[in-house]
């Protein structure tokens, strides 16, 4: 039986440790650093089990891992420098003094105690994920005024007794199963302009709130999604998961608009690359303009896949999404590869319905093109790479192909039916009445 080493993750924070290497243990363990400047993520490296690494490699690795995200930052404030040589001459206090210059404008000198914000976390039967959760929510250094469970088909209490440990959190409990119900129960019971997601199994970044506040502090964003980091990878799974199926969209900002959306619409516009639902926010005004979440996509249905299908309503009605990599939470990605492979089967299943569907609305987006052309040919070639033993990448290949299969047919029993709330009407309000809502 095949052993599986564990990577280590180390948060490797450049303004405190500078140039110096990381100590290390590299022996049956392999390493995953992610480095920051202070509270800034700049990137990541992953290191293979028993591999030593020297100071000059270490640094070159370094280098090539934070440069799209320092160049970005350094372009922006109009001070690009040759920096790299800093790093490969050894050069510390000439690149700390620029670091601090070319991030400045992102260090925020005053964060408000409370903002105008509901978070939330939609849940079943996962009562100490949502308490770790929880517990987080309400140490950050900027809270939400409203956090607001729900509770998505429980088949117990255990959920509803975490929530009465927390006095100002409200437990919503939506008997009709599904996460995009769950979603737009939340939106609609929402008090606040900006709705925010975030997975049961995240932890949130002590500025998650505060960073999702301020990117909305720019009218034209509609919605934003933020950068994902794994919380743990010491399984194949989450291994796999984390090198193939990531949901880290990158360290640096991005803007997705009615150009982006146009520019990709003849080859089916790649709405999945703009992050994930686990890290997530919208005004709420925008549900009312392009209809809430599209319950035909949900787990159980189609498969899943309803925040992209959102992203690609909010880009084909001219809206702005932004993706802000400073609001950051971790997740926790499934440690079995059984739980992997369902995963993925149920992401290419929605993920196919939801193309389908997008194509259905606009003709002009070739998400066809996809499912006739490119994928025939990628699976052939990842099958004939990974023959006869199917290890890594090509784990999960047949749970791929199963998915895309599966999410055809569901799209063509049921394709016809749309089952977007486009508005708060008396059907969508009389359906949450069958929300039970306790306020603690």
């Amino acid at each position: 039986m095949e052993v599986h080493a564990p990577y280590h993750i180390s948060h490797v924070y450049l303004d405190k440790q500078l140039l110096t290497l990381p100590k290390l243990k590299t022996e049956q363990q392999g390493n995953y650093l992610v480095f920051w400047w202070d509270q800034i993520a700049l990137g990541h490296v992953f290191l293979e089990p028993d591999q030593e690494l020297p100071l000059t490699e270490y640094l070159q690795k370094l280098a090539k891992a934070i440069e799209p995200a320092v160049n970005q930052y350094a372009n922006s404030s109009n001070y690009m420098v040759d920096w790299q040589q800093w790093i490969v001459n050894q050069k510390p206090e000439d690149w700390a003094v620029w670091m601090q210059a070319i991030l400045q404008a992102h260090h925020s000198q005053t964060i408000p105690n409370r903002v105008d914000i509901s978070v939330v976390i939609c849940t079943r039967n996962r009562a100490s994920h949502l308490q770790r959760c929880l517990v987080m929510l309400q140490e950050l250094k900027c809270v939400p005024v409203e956090i607001i469970v729900i509770d998505n088909a429980p088949s117990d209490d255990s959920s509803h007794r975490v929530v009465e440990l927390f006095k100002e959190v409200l437990y919503v409990k939506e008997p009709r199963p599904g996460l995009d119900i769950a979603r737009n129960t939340g939106i609609m019971k929402a008090t606040s302009p900006i709705v925010a997601f975030v997975d049961d199994d995240v932890e949130v970044h002590p500025l998650w709130v505060h960073q999702v506040w301020k990117t909305f502090q720019n009218p034209n964003i509609a919605a934003m999604t933020g950068l994902v980091i794994a919380s743990e990878l010491n399984t194949e799974a989450q291994q796999i998961f984390e090198q193939h199926w990531s949901f880290n969209r990158g360290y640096e900002d991005k803007v997705y608009d009615s150009n982006f959306f146009s520019s990709n619409l003849h080859h089916g516009p790649p709405v999945w690359e703009i992050g994930a639902g686990a890290n997530m926010a919208f005004r709420k005004s925008v549900f009312e303009k392009v209809g809430y979440f599209d319950e035909l996509l949900d787990v159980g249905a189609a498969g899943c896949n309803g925040d992209s299908e959102m992203w690609y309503r909010i880009l084909a009605d001219g809206l702005t999404i932004y993706y802000n990599p400073r609001a950051v939470v971790y997740h926790e990605h499934r440690k079995e590869l059984s739980g992997l492979k369902k995963q993925i089967f149920f992401y290419m299943r929605g993920f196919i319905a939801a193309a389908l569907l997008q194509q259905k609305l606009n003709p002009q987006a070739d998400y066809k093109r996809l499912l006739l052309q490119v994928y025939p040919k990628f699976y052939f070639l990842l099958v004939a790479r990974g023959f006869p033993r199917f290890r890594g990448r090509s784990r999960t290949i047949w749970a791929e192909m199963k998915g895309i299969i599966s999410g055809l047919a569901f799209y063509l029993r049921n394709g016809k039916h749309s089952s977007i709330p486009r508005n708060q009407t008396a059907s969508a309000k009389r359906k949450l009445t069958t929300a039970e809502v306790v306020t603690n």
